[in-house]
């Protein structure tokens, strides 16, 4: 299915819009039902494709700050044992000063703008005590490693008022094209709704006919795979055999894969109903990416936030070879991700403005799918 009837028709405004403010559109200029669709659908692909870009943007601004803190948690540290070795040099200065031995020295050197300033004056280190000596070794290196972090601070600091700045453009971009959605979508007509509506409805009947056709496919494949199996006497999949076809999973399917994707799958479907929010990654929302990281976090597999690097974390299989727990993934910019279940179904967060559900994986045409990839 693509875009729900609310979302469909509001696109009559497009060409309303793009007219010149003293002049009305003729029939003849409105756009079709069609068009109308297809413009609403890549209004919403153009928020998700946004929305996975502040995903990743999120995602590096929160490595950042983690970075930035421990940076600085470092250096307060390091400036702590700074003080205590100047602390220990002043006492020898002070003790200098009573006795009236070097006191020149160790005082020149606590005045001066760097101990290797000093040290290429005066060579104060041919004159101390093994134990000042190793009290001012330990001052350098406590001065170096000191200035050393708090310039790798300075320099995380900026790196991360960069990205905070960059997750403030993505969200807006992803806002503005809500807000455009919104605003195409408060100018629909009710006889437009309602032929909207009947297309999208045939639409959803063409996608689940060819759900099933891809289950009868599948169902086929397996027959055929258990029956070479019977023949050749073996319990199971030779490496250079096809992968089987998809089964129902459960934990006794005989394979750590099924066992995860169960989880998986079991997770995922627990959440039908709950909201799309950009962004969200549970519990009582998800995105597309969100709601898959999840699945699998839940069966013990940690995948990455965005759609764009998921896609890269397993195993790319043919759809035909889908098994549930798979990742199908949509549109050529990789933007859309859902977790296939088998029979031809995915359970998906799919866009703002809708809950997480089962629908065929050709939801918006069989073009449309990208790529299939097995996590674990």
């Amino acid at each position: 299915m693509r875009t729900p009837a609310l979302a469909t028709a509001a696109l009559t405004s497009v060409a309303l819009l793009s007219q010149t403010a003293d002049a009305a559109p003729s029939a003849d200029d409105r756009p079709s039902l069609e068009e109308i669709e297809k413009k609403v659908d890549d209004l919403y692909r153009q928020a998700e494709s946004a929305t996975e870009k502040y995903n990743a943007v999120k995602e590096r601004t929160a490595k950042q700050r983690k970075r930035v803190d421990t940076l600085l948690d470092d250096v307060a540290e390091r400036t702590q044992k700074l003080n205590e070795a100047r602390g220990e040099l002043s006492s020898f200065a002070a003790a200098q000063y009573r006795t009236g031995a070097a006191a020149p020295d160790t005082a020149t050197f606590l005045l001066a703008d760097s101990p290797q300033d000093y040290f290429d004056r005066t060579q104060l280190m041919d004159r101390l005590t093994g134990r000042q000596k190793e009290a001012v070794d330990d001052y350098v290196t406590q001065q170096s490693e000191t200035m050393r972090k708090r310039q790798e601070a300075t320099r995380s600091l900026e790196t991360l008022t960069e990205s905070q700045g960059d997750l403030r453009t993505a969200k807006a971009t992803v806002q503005r094209k809500l807000a455009d959605a919104r605003e195409l979508l408060s100018r629909l007509t009710a006889e437009e709704r309602a032929r909207l509506a009947a297309i999208e409805e045939r639409e959803q009947e063409e996608a689940a006919r060819k759900a099933a056709e891809l289950a009868r496919r599948q169902a086929e494949q397996r027959a055929r795979e258990d029956a070479r199996q019977q023949e050749d006497g073996t319990s199971g999949t030779s490496d250079t055999s096809p992968a089987p076809a998809p089964a129902p999973v459960s934990p006794s399917a005989g394979s750590s894969y099924a066992t995860k994707a169960g989880k998986a799958v079991a997770f995922a479907r627990a959440q039908i109903g709950k909201p799309y929010v950009w962004g969200a990654t549970g519990p009582g929302s998800y995105d597309c990416s969100g709601l898959t990281q999840a699945a699998w976090k839940a069966a013990g597999v940690d995948l990455p936030r965005t759609t764009y690097d998921q896609v890269d974390a397993g195993t790319t299989v043919p759809l035909a070879q889908a098994r549930p727990g798979d990742l199908v993934f949509f549109y050529d910019g990789v933007t859309h991700v859902g977790l296939y279940v088998g029979n031809g179904m995915m359970i998906h967060a799919p866009k703002p403005g809708t809950y997480v559900r089962e629908e065929s994986v050709y939801y918006d045409g069989e073009s449309s799918i990208h790529s299939v990839v097995r996590p674990a």
